[in-house]
């Protein structure tokens, strides 16, 4: 099975994407987790891809499809995956259902999380992720048990440096909506788009969202 998870960052992509991999059994691709990863690594496409981040810029698609395929083409992936990051553009999602193709494959859902974007803002700052286990905690929302620590694994929790800088995640949420929104309509028109709100006003968080779409596919025998 693979899913996409479409969202303006801080809508709760990862939280959702975390619960459907672990009922599912399939790994979570984050490119953001691929090029922190060779970014550390100090790899020379990680090195190219922070030139983009560090100004929070969209990496380009030399740079990310790669990434990309190298993950889908992994063991761990060979029942399917969660994408979480990817695609953004149009161009990518054409790329996409390309590789897919080549693969005998194809997308069972895409789903479109939503959220009000001064709890977008809100959510982002206030968001500490686990370097080890890639768990995702919000100090309100979803705090860890233990303070600064990951509940999984008891690794130390970091702040991503681009989630420090409010007027970086601004920047980044403009992007979004430039050049990413018009996914909504492309899945929207191939028939397998799912739009969630995630929101505090509704009283709706990412478990409820992940619960109803795995309910949902139960009854659909999907799973």
């Amino acid at each position: 099975m693979i899913i996409i998870m479409l969202g303006a960052q801080g809508t709760g992509k990862g939280t959702v994407a975390g619960l459907l991999s672990n009922e599912l059994h399939i790994p979570q691709i984050s490119t953001g987790d691929v090029f922190r990863k060779n970014i550390k690594d100090k790899t020379e496409l990680g090195e190219e891809a922070n030139k983009y981040i560090s100004k929070g810029q969209l990496v380009p698609d030399e740079i990310t499809i790669p990434m990309v395929i190298n993950e889908l083409d992994s063991e761990q992936a060979k029942n399917g995956a969660i994408l979480d990051g990817f695609p953004r553009t149009i161009e990518q999602a054409q790329k996409l259902k390309e590789i897919l193709s080549e693969r005998n494959n194809k997308l069972d859902l895409v789903i479109n999380l939503i959220s009000p974007r001064d709890e977008i803002i809100t959510r982002i700052v206030d968001r500490r992720v686990c370097p080890n286990c890639k768990a995702t905690f919000n100090l309100k929302l979803h705090p860890p048990i233990k303070e600064g620590i990951c509940d999984n694994c008891g690794h130390e929790l970091k702040q991503r440096e681009d989630d420090m800088d409010e007027q970086s995640i601004k920047n980044r949420l403009e992007i979004y909506d430039k050049q990413t929104s018009p996914l909504v309509e492309y899945y929207k028109k191939e028939g397998i788009l799912r739009t969630e709100e995630i929101s505090l006003r509704i009283n709706r968080m990412g478990k409820d969202v992940a619960e109803d779409i795995i309910g949902d596919l139960k009854k659909e025998g999907k799973i």
